[in-house]
């Protein structure tokens, strides 16, 4: 194996960077960022496939299966300390309100992660490599999940969390940052105020900053969702995945995961990836056919996918581009309608955010598009406990009565 194992690719201008330990960005192509633009030179983390190919000889599938931290920029497995990311359920589904389903439903439940969200990939890694270079304090910014992630993964390794959130993020997740002990600055104004004020809190002291499209390690540790998949489905990927898309971070890591394993020979075509987006927060699926990005502000229940300005648009992009991707668009409404619909028919409450993915298959169920016997994901996020307040308006709590008068009443329903 070369005496580093990653080296880091710049999405835009291919240049690759061999000698660096790590880097936030591409030296040139940072210089053409500007103000309401996503960034430019987003790096990606490439691997020696070549030389991994030949560590493992014939038995590649087996061996990486066993040890993914050959495609992970991390020493040490005890790294990652005691809250472990990942490895979360795979669960069938053949029918939605007593409808059998025509393709093989599957659902990724990453709201069982130790914050409950997926976020705790990109987290777990982050914080992994920062123990094994000494650093002791990590600034995020985030609407929430990415927050109360790095947070609780900082207080498993003992290392100080920041964390720069719009003020108007949910309660519950405001809640949780604090709980596990890391300084909150909230921030009056939007996601993408607190992302830049977290940048110049890096720019001006040095602290380590686990932003996603930033720290090109986020999309490594949100890439092992492509890897369990794999081994899910028997050393296979599925036919169709749904994944939720803010600011293009975690479709672009389950893209990564994908290609890592393609470049390593294990399986032999990406599968088709479906980028949903809230229709009031669809920035990615409106401007990926013009060169020239235009940000139309955001407003939707899915508040952890509300961006108005996708840090990772470029890469995210390039991916669907590259792969022949799928974008679909869903309204508020079939979200929270999606949200009941899950709940209720699989017992898994989740998020605004984490529903839209499963209301842009419920879409593509209703236009015919999924195929007979086809093999199909949909990434849930996280949980609908994060986010209490988005889905009022589709309960309705009962007033209370008394107890003799119910028993007297009572009827099932």
């Amino acid at each position: 194996m070369s005496p580093q194992k990653y080296f880091f690719v710049c999405n835009d201008c291919g240049t690759e960077f061999h000698d660096n330990d790590f880097m936030y960005l591409c030296s040139s192509c940072k210089t053409k960022n500007t103000a309401g633009q996503p960034p430019f030179g987003v790096l990606k983390t490439e691997y020696y496939y070549e030389e991994i190919k030949k560590q493992f000889c014939s038995d590649v599938a087996n061996n990486i299966a066993a040890d993914w931290l050959a495609l992970l920029p991390i020493q040490k497995p005890e790294s990652f300390g005691n809250l472990v990311a990942g490895n979360t359920p795979l669960i069938p589904v053949d029918s939605i309100d007593e409808s059998k389903l025509p393709f093989n439903l599957w659902l990724k439940d990453d709201s069982r992660n130790p914050t409950f969200s997926f976020k705790d990939r990109a987290s777990a890694l982050v914080s992994a490599w920062a123990k094994e270079q000494g650093i002791e304090t990590i600034v995020a910014a985030s609407t929430g999940n990415a927050g109360s992630s790095i947070a609780g993964i900082c207080a498993s390794q003992g290392q100080k969390a920041i964390v720069c959130v719009p003020a108007t993020a949910p309660k519950a997740k405001l809640t949780q940052i604090l709980m596990y002990g890391a300084q909150i600055v909230p921030v009056a104004g939007t996601y993408d105020d607190a992302f830049d004020l977290s940048v110049a809190l890096t720019e001006k002291t040095g602290v380590f900053n686990r932003n996603t499209a930033y720290n090109p390690f986020t999309i490594e540790g949100k890439k092992t969702v492509s890897f369990e998949l794999f081994e899910q489905f028997g050393n296979k990927a599925p036919d169709k995945i749904f994944v939720p898309v803010g600011d293009g971070v975690i479709i672009s890591g389950v893209y990564k995961g994908f290609e890592d394993l393609l470049k390593l020979g294990l399986i032999d075509k990406m599968p088709v990836i479906v980028a949903v987006q809230a229709e009031g927060s669809c920035n990615l699926a409106k401007n990926i056919n013009s060169d020239n990005f235009v940000s139309i502000p955001s407003k939707t229940v899915a508040d952890s996918i509300s961006v108005d300005i996708p840090r990772n648009y470029w890469m995210a992009r390039h991916f669907l581009l590259e792969y022949a991707g799928e974008i679909t668009i869903v309204s508020d409404t079939e979200i929270l309608s999606a949200s009941s619909v899950l709940s209720k028919n699989t017992g898994i409450f989740a998020e605004p955010a984490a529903a839209a993915a499963f209301a842009g298959m419920l879409q593509q169920n209703k236009a015919g598009l999924l195929g007979n016997n086809e093999i199909v994901c949909v990434l849930l996020t996280g949980s609908g406990l994060k986010d209490v307040n988005g889905v009022q308006s589709v309960i309705e709590i009962p007033n209370a009565v008394q107890p003799s008068e119910f028993l007297e009443k009572f009827k099932l329903k």
